[in-house]
């Protein structure tokens, strides 16, 4: 029987999140024989796989995306960023929500609503989703050619992401949405997983505190438990610095985008962020709390558009009925 604690944990999630209650490891690793060898008895009597270690993290998440959303082919280099597909899909079913609020409260669907990915990386991993779950089409933007080019071999790999993708490679590291987006595009939202830590020492101390809550063990030189190279987990300024980017260049972009949207990770940045956005001065902003595991976060979204001009938007480009 799951632990208690674990059942409360992954209750957070989203209610339309396939990942909610403990993993059937039998059956995910039904789809990926590589896991089988990963996988133990915990101390609660539950079935589990060691989560400090990179390689089973990645079979794991390699698994839940065959398993539960029909994704055969997803590999990258192991020194890239492994998400964990529970807390994507949820970022992704509450971006949903929030355009539903302009949709008479139906969610979306189809492939007329349009994602941009900020940082899409080498796994490719909120258009897959959006993809699968909505049948929404993305571009996903990057500053490095190989997580560009890892991107486009999983959406050639995958017959059902095909023609939905779109991968772009900003040019320019110091920009967000110049290069990316054209002139008079339009996109639905943005969405966007900042580097968290301003350093690669401060990536490692964060890697510490896991391994310590995972392991209670230290290590003088420890390896990423969900890896991740330079620019993904690293930014000058850190992940507040990122965002008042982000916002300061998405006012250039007010009418291309109904949304705009970033997870904060680290909550002391929260104030931080909406001083800036108050500053920018956006018609609406929203703070949506999420809950992934042990871990607490949230998405802060803001838009320009007024209350008439997101009609317009939804009536110009939507079916109002949820199909």
């Amino acid at each position: 029987m799951a632990s208690k604690k674990n059942k409360e944990q992954k209750s957070r999630l989203h209610p339309r999140n396939k990942n909610i209650g403990q993993y059937d490891l039998n059956a995910l690793a039904s789809t990926s024989s590589a896991l089988k060898k990963y996988i133990f008895f915990n101390k609660y009597g539950n079935q589990s796989i060691d989560f400090s270690n990179p390689i089973a993290v990645k079979l794991l998440n390699k698994a839940l995306l065959n398993y539960y959303y029909g994704i055969k082919s997803w590999d990258f280099p192991d020194e890239n960023l492994c998400p964990a597909v529970p807390g994507r899909a949820d970022y992704i079913h509450y971006i949903a929500d929030l355009l539903s609020e302009n949709n008479k409260g139906f969610i979306p669907k189809g492939q007329q609503v349009v994602g941009l990915d900020i940082g899409t990386g080498a796994s490719c991993i909120y258009p897959i989703l959006g993809v699968t779950e909505y049948d929404w089409t993305f571009i996903g933007s990057d500053i490095n050619p190989n997580s560009i080019a890892s991107a486009q071999y999983i959406i050639q790999s995958n017959l059902a992401l095909q023609h939905k993708i779109t991968c772009r490679l900003q040019n320019k590291a110091s920009n967000i949405f110049q290069g990316i987006l054209k002139k008079d595009e339009k996109v639905d939202f943005v969405i966007c997983n900042p580097p968290f830590h301003s350093s690669r020492v401060a990536a490692q101390k964060g890697t510490q505190r896991k391994l310590k809550n995972l392991l209670n063990q230290r290590s003088p030189t420890p390896s990423l438990n969900f890896a991740g190279i330079g620019p993904e987990l690293i930014y000058a300024g850190g992940e507040l610095q990122f965002i008042q980017n982000m916002v300061k260049e998405s006012e250039q972009f007010a009418n291309n985008c109904l949304w705009f949207s970033t997870l904060v990770s680290k909550e002391a940045n929260l104030k931080g962020v909406f001083k800036f956005l108050k500053k920018v001065g956006p018609y609406k902003i929203k703070k949506i709390p999420m809950g992934t595991a042990n871990k607490s976060s949230r998405i802060v979204a803001w838009t320009f558009l007024s209350k008439a001009a997101q009609i317009a938007w939804q009536q110009k480009r939507w079916t109002v009925k949820d199909e």
